[in-house]
């Protein structure tokens, strides 16, 4: 089996191969590095090896079994469509077809049973989606969520490497050509993504529509997302009204179900350094909204760079490979 990562020397191609290193799948026997043309021929690290970066094109013709996509909509709006026809199924981590009613939306621990043999395309969720749902999945099949409060702390590493400079340089002192209108360093910034008409942004509306398009549910739901000056993980403060009644300790016992989730309780909460470089999501300061029925808190937490991105991605090729075998 060949497979090929788009985008390989980015931060979340960097990552999937940190991942697929981790994980020796056993069906992959060639690996491809994909990257812009100025970074063809250079050479990149992958168990113990160096491999050359080869352009989009040359990876096309050689038809992979699978391509897993992080070089952004438009290389994948563009290029997805030429490896399907060669035969390729193609995993994607950015936006462009995750509200596209025929492609399925896939956070493996929550949904991976429907994907088929027929599908081409698989779309990655947004990070913070990602570790939303895993997070309140189990407890909206159970009580059923009626609404959602979702406020985010979201690390700079979200927006890419280029943001990542910006905090390394202003940490420095230097200030060059900003990715963030703002100053990030020693900031927060309640803008992530472009604003909308509406006055949300597109980051806020991604958590609102593909939370209930994985869940298949209508939980009314808003959202605001912040940029912090971190590069570990995304936070996310959490809260939910339910149909049905509960207490906090059979909350506590429904999110110890869910696959890929781990609970702290009492005052044993997670922070972005905590998670840097973890693949599961973490759960703490579980608690009674006092006011407001049938409503609790809980603080949401996991590497964008690894269960948002390069970890999900790696999972649903695993799953890919174990529905095709």
């Amino acid at each position: 089996m060949v497979i090929a990562i788009v985008g390989a020397t980015g931060l979340v191609g960097s990552e999937i191969i940190k991942v697929l290193e981790e994980k020796k799948i056993k069906q992959i026997k060639e690996v491809l590095f994909v990257a812009t043309n100025k970074n063809k021929g250079k050479k990149i690290r992958f168990n113990k090896k160096e491999y050359k970066i080869i352009s989009i094109k040359d990876a096309i013709e050689k038809k992979p079994n699978y391509a897993l996509f992080s070089a952004g909509s438009e290389t994948s709006l563009k290029y997805a469509s030429k490896f399907n026809k060669k035969g390729t199924i193609v995993v994607d981590n950015s936006s462009a077809f995750r509200m596209k009613k025929k492609i399925k939306l896939i956070v493996p621990e929550i949904n991976k049973t429907i994907i088929t043999k027929k599908d081409k395309i698989i779309a990655n969720p947004n990070c913070s989606t990602i570790q939303l749902v895993i997070a309140i999945n189990k407890i909206h099949k159970k009580k059923e969520i009626k609404r959602l409060i979702v406020s985010t702390y979201q690390a700079v590493v979200g927006t890419g490497q280029l943001a990542l400079e910006q905090l390394q340089e202003e940490e420095k002192g230097i200030k060059k050509q900003k990715i963030y209108k703002k100053e990030i360093h020693r900031n927060i910034i309640p803008h992530c993504d472009d604003f909308l008409s509406n006055g949300y942004t597109k980051e806020e509306e991604k958590i609102i529509k593909e939370t209930n398009k994985i869940l298949g549910s209508k939980i009314k739901i808003t959202a605001t997302a912040v940029r912090v000056p971190t590069i570990g993980g995304h936070g996310e403060s959490v809260n939910i009204e339910l149909k049905k009644n509960t207490t906090k300790k059979e909350i506590i016992s429904i999110l110890k179900t869910q696959k890929g989730l781990v609970v702290s309780e009492k005052n044993n909460y997670k922070t972005p350094i905590d998670t840097k470089s973890k693949n599961e999501v973490f759960v703490s300061r579980v608690r009674k909204d006092n006011s407001k029925k049938n409503s609790f808190n809980m603080w949401v937490i996991a590497d964008p760079l690894r269960k948002g991105a390069a970890t999900n991605t790696v999972q649903i090729l695993e799953s890919l490979i174990d529905l095709n075998n």
